[in-house]
């Protein structure tokens, strides 16, 4: 269960990189730690699959290249593959990685952990922002 999920145990709702109610990633395709849609997190999550990132062509590439393919499908595992323009919880220090190789994709602020904050700086998730107004 996610480490601050809303329910009877009095926890606080996941809150995203804003401060703000944690939005859904993806579903289709299904996203996240625990494939809600969401990139919650708890301790169980030792990658911290946290920031809601929009793929590209390039990032994929570069992900591919690190050891880490995520866009050759896995039937098996009903992993179908990510192509360019779906969203993706991804592990926060691969979205750094990829930042400071100058290839980090978009991210989707109000559907990004907090937690992601540990790894990455929220100024510079921002500059990558699609749903900043």
């Amino acid at each position: 269960m996610p480490r601050d999920q809303a329910g009877g145990n009095g926890r606080r709702p996941s809150r995203n990189v804003l401060g703000e109610r944690l939005e859904s990633c993806s579903v289709k395709p299904v996203t996240g730690f625990f494939r809600n849609g969401c990139c919650d997190t708890s301790a169980e999550d030792r990658g911290s699959h946290t920031v809601c990132a929009v793929m590209t062509a390039e990032f994929l590439t570069f992900s591919k290249a690190r050891g880490n393919d995520l866009s050759t499908p896995v039937p098996e595992f009903g992993f179908p593959g990510l192509k360019p323009g779906d969203r993706w919880c991804l592990c926060a220090p691969r979205w750094q990685e990829a930042l400071e190789a100058g290839r980090a994709p978009r991210v989707a602020l109000r559907a990004t952990h907090e937690g992601a904050l540990d790894y990455c700086a929220l100024a510079d998730l921002k500059r990558h922002a699609v749903d900043l107004s």
